[in-house]
């Protein structure tokens, strides 16, 4: 009995806005020699990064299949696919259901190529899938100059005599303005389909310049209730560092699953207490993602009044509750933070995530002060501003920041999620 063709296929796929400027990648590769046996990407226009990394394992199953006459008989072809994105992998393992309209054809036609025993998925770190993440960054890195993707000098190219993929992909025609991408689709074994319209860069308002890029957008999660929470008790980083509670937990779970379903987190980044660990890992844990730990997001040190509530704060330290409360210059009574110096930090922290991760949708597991902070600053409201503003525990709020310093609020204190 003949033995199965066996592939390995490496898939990624990004958006630099998400949604926005959207790409895909994907690699065939010989497990046995490690061989680059055929190469994928694309430009999209305008997606978000689970349509790219769901375009990204289509390309590469039809790759795959391209280099196998028989591939749709039965034992002809063994595959595995391997990406970093946890929501492609357990959706086409059948293990996560597909409630989110773009994904539900995507999956189909993927699920479409090759026979389901032929085909089985596994989920790698970020780290482990840099080829197929190269090649989408290569078809973004194009699309923007308004060309189609070319393999770079340093992958193998699919051309070389040496290569078996070069005789046994279609030739692909087409009117002579799509002869670039007609190659590039040639060799990643695709059928030719009209190329994507390369869109307008992304605006900030009204009036921002056209080539600002995507912004970085931080997502901006408050964690989920502790014990605290419900007797509204002042809880910073100079007291406890309380669990959540059961409550918490549940809270926890339910934005992990929306934003699953939403799917366009690519980082997420805590502070370093206890309550929004637990609410980040409860996220990664849906999203195969790590945690980043991030000093600068923790609360607020509200010294003597930890652990109290406002009435009994007023009860014991009057005057100083109206201080505090008539400038943000005055820290809480026993050597708290005042609000300008969370201001400090929260917005040191901000310039450094914001260049870490331009042009991507990070999730901020944070508290109460720097996620208004990072509203108000946003706004440009006065510090006053911050006492305007309600946010639920396990909240959802965001702010996306464009290269020119301009920011712009998209969402505040959604609690869609927990209904």
């Amino acid at each position: 009995m003949t033995q199965p063709r066996q592939f390995v296929i490496e898939a990624d796929g990004g958006s630099r806005g998400n949604p926005g400027p959207a790409g895909y990648g994907a690699v065939v590769i010989d497990p046995v020699t490690g061989e680059t046996l055929a190469e994928a990407a694309e430009y999209i226009g305008v997606a978000t990064n689970n349509v790219a990394e769901y375009k990204g394992l289509i390309a590469g199953l039809k790759a795959a299949k391209a280099l196998v006459p028989d591939a749709s008989a039965d034992g002809a072809l063994q595959v595995r696919v391997r990406m970093d994105s946890k929501l492609v992998v357990e959706q086409m393992s059948g293990r996560w259901k597909i409630k989110h309209p773009d994904m539900k054809p995507l999956a189909a036609e993927a699920a479409r190529i090759l026979p389901a025993s032929a085909v089985t998925y596994e989920w790698i770190p970020r780290e482990k899938n840099k080829h197929a993440d190269r090649l989408a960054n290569e078809a973004m890195d194009a699309g923007k100059r308004g060309k189609q993707w070319e393999p770079s000098a340093s992958t193998a190219s699919l051309d070389s005599p040496r290569s078996p993929a070069a005789s046994a992909l279609p030739p692909v025609s087409g009117p002579p303005g799509d002869a670039a991408a007609g190659a590039a689709k040639a060799r990643a074994a695709l059928a030719s389909r009209p190329a994507a319209a390369s869109p307008a860069a992304p605006q900030a308002g009204w009036g921002a310049a056209p080539d600002l890029g995507a912004p970085a957008t931080f997502v901006l999660l408050r964690h989920g209730e502790t014990a605290l929470t419900p007797e509204k008790r002042f809880s910073g980083s100079g007291g406890g560092d309380p669990e959540l509670s059961a409550a918490g937990r549940h809270q926890a779970e339910c934005i992990a699953r929306s934003l699953a379903d939403r799917g366009t987190v690519e980082e997420i980044v805590s502070s370093p207490l206890r309550r929004c660990r637990e609410t980040a890992a409860a996220v990664a844990a849906r999203l195969g993602l790590e945690v980043r730990i991030e000093e600068g997001l923790r609360e607020t040190d509200f010294g003597a009044w930890e652990g109290l509530t406002f009435a009994e704060v007023r009860e014991r330290y009057g005057a100083d509750l109206d201080a505090w409360l008539a400038s943000a210059k005055v820290a809480p009574t026993g050597g708290g933070e005042s609000f300008a110096e969370v201001a400090r930090r929260v917005s040191a922290t901000r310039d450094r995530l914001t260049t870490r991760y331009a042009g991507r949708t990070v999730l901020l597991v944070t508290h109460v002060t720097p996620i208004k902070t990072l509203v108000r600053l946003a706004l440009g409201a006065p510090p006053e501003a911050m006492f305007r503003m309600e946010l639920s525990a396990a909240s959802v709020s965001a702010v996306a920041y464009y290269a020119d310093g301009n920011a712009s609020v998209r969402l505040l204190n959604d609690t869609s999620h927990l209904r």
